[in-house]
């Protein structure tokens, strides 16, 4: 699965939130400042050929829907963010939160919850 840009990532986050939708309606939960309409389509028709998107067409209009749900795609980028640098080691990403102090005695108790189960 390839990465996507800040501006393709930043549409699939819409289409994951009205899960169907025409361009108007995709262009319509954009929070501001929004693209140009153009520039949406050209995002989406990318987001088709990556393989994020699919559509179901209607004489010429279309209708998006993602192909890959964001867990999915949340799993595997925090995987390549864990090999490509924490040393391919999840200990040593929270290692990195904890040291710098940036987990509360709550959220350790809750990862190790996690681990756990």
């Amino acid at each position: 699965m390839k990465e996507l840009t800040k501006l393709e990532e930043e549409i699939m986050q819409v289409m994951w939130k009205i899960g169907k939708g025409f361009a108007n309606e995709i262009m319509a939960a954009i929070p501001e400042p929004k693209p140009a309409y153009n520039t949406v389509l050209t995002i989406v028709r990318i987001l088709e050929k990556k393989g994020f998107v699919g559509y179901d067409a209607y004489g010429k209009a279309h209708q998006y829907y993602p192909l890959i749900s964001k867990e999915d795609y949340s799993k595997q980028i925090l995987t390549g963010v864990v090999k490509n640098y924490f040393n391919n080691s999840f200990r040593n990403l929270v290692s990195a939160f904890a040291d710098g102090k940036n987990l509360t005695l709550k959220d350790l108790e809750e990862l190790k919850n996690i681990i756990n189960e």
